[in-house]
């Protein structure tokens, strides 16, 4: 095996989009690769300082969308971009925003699965950012995206992630299993 040393380099990595207010109520979105699952109703993002962390520590809530590949294009944008230096970077995007139901934050239309979260706390903070820990609120799906079953489909959202050894974006594909099922096989 060839040795990289050390490298971020979980796969896949989630493109989370970043919603949240600004002190004069105007919405805000960033792109952020480095999150997950925290507990059952918790996730953890990695921020660094942005105008973002500025609004969070003033609004406390934000909303998490999963970028899609047709979402792609805008989603890096916004990653790229700071709103401290572009003040129409959401219309740039264009997309929609409208104000979540259940958090102080902006929900953007064009992404078909979103999380309604709240600041739980933060930990390692410093000058360069530190780590999220948001409690889950709320899960809203576009019901376009939905399952025979009634739950949010997958493979119908076209979600992509972030492929962090080639800085690449990857299309999340096809069902190959059924996790806590297909290992009883082997029992």
């Amino acid at each position: 095996m060839k040795s990289f040393g050390s490298k971020p380099w979980i796969l896949p990595q989630p493109v989370l989009i970043i919603g949240t207010y600004d002190k004069d109520g105007k919405p805000n979105a960033m792109n952020a690769a480095w999150g997950g699952v925290w507990d059952m109703h918790e996730i953890s993002i990695s921020l660094g300082a942005h105008a973002t962390t500025e609004n969070l520590d003033l609004t406390g809530e934000f909303t998490v969308a999963f970028a899609t590949k047709e979402t792609m294009m805008a989603s890096d944008y916004v990653g790229i971009v700071s709103a401290n230096k572009e003040p129409n970077k959401i219309a740039k995007a264009g997309w929609t925003a409208v104000k979540s139901e259940n958090v102080n934050a902006p929900l953007f239309k064009e992404f078909p699965l979103t999380m309604e979260c709240r600041v739980k706390e933060t930990l390692n903070r410093d000058e360069s950012g530190y780590m999220l820990i948001g409690e889950i609120v709320n899960v809203l799906c576009d019901e376009k995206y939905l399952g025979a079953d009634g739950l949010p489909d997958v493979q119908k959202m076209n979600i992509i992630t972030f492929e962090s050894v080639h800085h690449t974006y990857v299309q999340l594909g096809e069902t190959v299993g059924q996790a806590f099922a297909d290992g009883k096989k082997l029992m």
